[in-house]
């Protein structure tokens, strides 16, 4: 296990606290909490390659790279990208040392599965409590195979051959669940490609649904919030086909929110600065996503 200078610090508070500084079990408990919210934690942001889709859909690098400036932007916390292709080399050490990992990259549900090693990695790494957060593809696969390991590290997926998804311009708004992820979300109309009817995991712990989307068939979830059993917390959202979808507030918002959650971060009433620069949303080069 590789160790910061800052996590050697909460090591030494939340172990030795109440010996040497003749504090009770629960305030020990307590300003060890107090220490870990005040403490920056490490963000790894993951995003491919082209995958096949047509530009400006699937921008896999874009967004990351938008969502990483926003988060350096308005959160004091480390963010780190890496592009998670091929062998993926540099993944267990990240992991080790990751707070939380947001994935936006193609079919995660398979690409979580790509060998039996990297499948551990991320089931040690939810075991100890990391935060996992993916959009889109990132949150399934076409193969039904893929289902059963992924739905514990995720709480949701879509995933299997009766998938169902749906491009169309619609009603997107929060659900009743007055969750902090949803504080100053509101309703409003987009067009997106979303999956809907999501399998999710039997867990004694609830799928929170935090949005819902209007689809052919009624109302569905396509964002939710899962406080994992064993500790840690998982976020995911369905939409995000298009990158210019960025551009609206109130998925900047619930993005960033649905990552300050897993890192147990508090999150104001009003909502979160989502503030971005212009130029964050354009794609230079359109040529490299055929």
């Amino acid at each position: 296990m590789i160790f910061s200078k800052n996590r050697i610090a909460i090591w030494l508070l939340c172990s030795l606290g109440p010996i040497l500084g003749g504090l009770s079990d629960s305030d020990a408990r307590a300003n060890c909490q107090k220490t870990k919210a005040l403490l920056p934690k490490r963000v790894v942001l993951l995003w491919q390659g082209p995958d096949g889709h047509k530009p400006t859909t699937h921008e896999f690098e874009a967004g990351i790279r938008l969502l990483g400036n926003m988060l350096q932007r308005h959160t004091r916390h480390h963010v780190i990208l890496s592009k998670a292709d091929e062998k993926w080399e540099d993944g267990p050490e990240l992991l080790e040392r990751a707070d939380t990992v947001v994935m936006f990259i193609s079919q995660g549900s398979r690409w979580i599965q790509q060998t039996p090693a990297r499948l551990k990695l991320f089931q040690d790494y939810a075991h100890r409590g990391g935060g996992l957060v993916a959009f889109h593809w990132a949150i399934g696969s076409k193969a039904d195979e893929d289902i059963a390991a992924f739905l514990p590290l995720l709480g949701a997926t879509h995933g299997g051959k009766d998938r169902k998804y749906d491009f169309l311009k619609t009603r997107f708004r929060p659900t009743t669940e007055n969750h902090p992820i949803q504080y100053g979300l509101r309703p409003i109309e987009i067009e997106d490609e979303f999956y809907y009817n999501l399998k999710q995991f039997k867990s004694p712990s609830p799928i929170i649904p935090i949005m819902e989307s209007k689809m052919k068939d009624g109302w569905s979830m396509t964002a939710w919030a899962w406080e994992r059993p064993q500790g840690g917390r998982s976020f995911g959202f369905s939409g995000l086909h298009y990158h210019g979808n960025w551009s609206e507030e109130v998925y900047r918002r619930l993005i960033l929110q649905g990552i300050l959650w897993t890192l147990e971060e508090e999150i104001p009433t009003e909502g979160v600065n989502v503030s971005i620069k212009e130029e964050w949303l354009t794609l230079p080069i359109l040529s490299n996503n055929k």
